[in-house]
């Protein structure tokens, strides 16, 4: 079972509003047996205010009725799904990547070496990169930016603003994403070696000459005669 929210605060309240042994309790929020004595004396959390295990969908009412009419049940946290819950029971949107104070001034220099580098990447995925905006973005885009002169175009990761994992996997889908829609469109890619350079394709035959009369020859009487 994962560790509850606020064990002290649902400590509180089970031993206020339930029959359960302190052994329950304990178990349950993963605390000393002597703190949730100390709990139920006065002695510790003095003041914490009970939080309700059931209001806020960590615990069900049947596994306390079933604990309380069983001394040795011990009861079973309900588990939380991997992103926070709205009350509508849908996920949150994961909150925009927060860059420190100190390395925001960086970012216009990432941008530019993600937008020279890596042209396929879309300004989305770069936005949730770095942590930046739209606005920012087009203004790099269109040299206006306001830092356009003293910009220079440097590696996110070297930056601290990303891991070298995260950048690999944006562009990959980034990759992704344009050789899908070049197959869309019919777009077929220039043919390229190994090494990425175009196959060295052979020259066409240089036209012969044409041979050099002399004197002589043209005065020599003929054969045919």
């Amino acid at each position: 079972m994962s560790k509850i929210l606020m064990p002290k605060a649902t400590a509180v309240w089970l031993i206020d509003n339930t029959a359960l042994t302190f052994e329950q309790i304990s178990r349950f929020c993963d605390l000393h047996l002597l703190e949730v004595k100390g709990i139920a004396d006065g002695d510790v959390a003095a003041g914490i205010r009970g939080a309700d295990p059931i209001a806020n969908g960590q615990l069900v009412r049947a596994q306390i009725e079933k604990a309380e009419a069983d001394e040795n049940y011990d009861m079973i946290g309900e588990k939380f799904d991997s992103g926070p819950i709205t009350t509508s029971g849908k996920k949150k949107r994961k909150a925009p990547r927060y860059t420190p104070l100190s390395r925001r001034q960086d970012r216009p220099d990432a941008i530019a070496w993600i937008v020279r580098n890596h042209p396929e990447v879309s300004d989305p995925q770069i936005s949730k990169l770095i942590g930046t905006t739209k606005p920012t973005i087009n203004a790099i885009r269109d040299r206006t930016h306001w830092k356009t002169s003293t910009i220079t175009p440097t590696d996110p990761v070297s930056l601290g603003l990303c891991s070298q994992i995260e950048l690999d996997d944006m562009v990959k889908v980034a990759a992704e994403k344009l050789a899908k829609k070049r197959a869309k469109e019919g777009i077929v890619d220039d043919e390229v070696t190994t090494d990425g350079l175009a196959p060295v394709q052979d020259a066409p035959a240089e036209p012969e000459a044409p041979k050099e009369h002399t004197l002589e020859s043209l005065f020599k009487p003929s054969t045919q005669d």
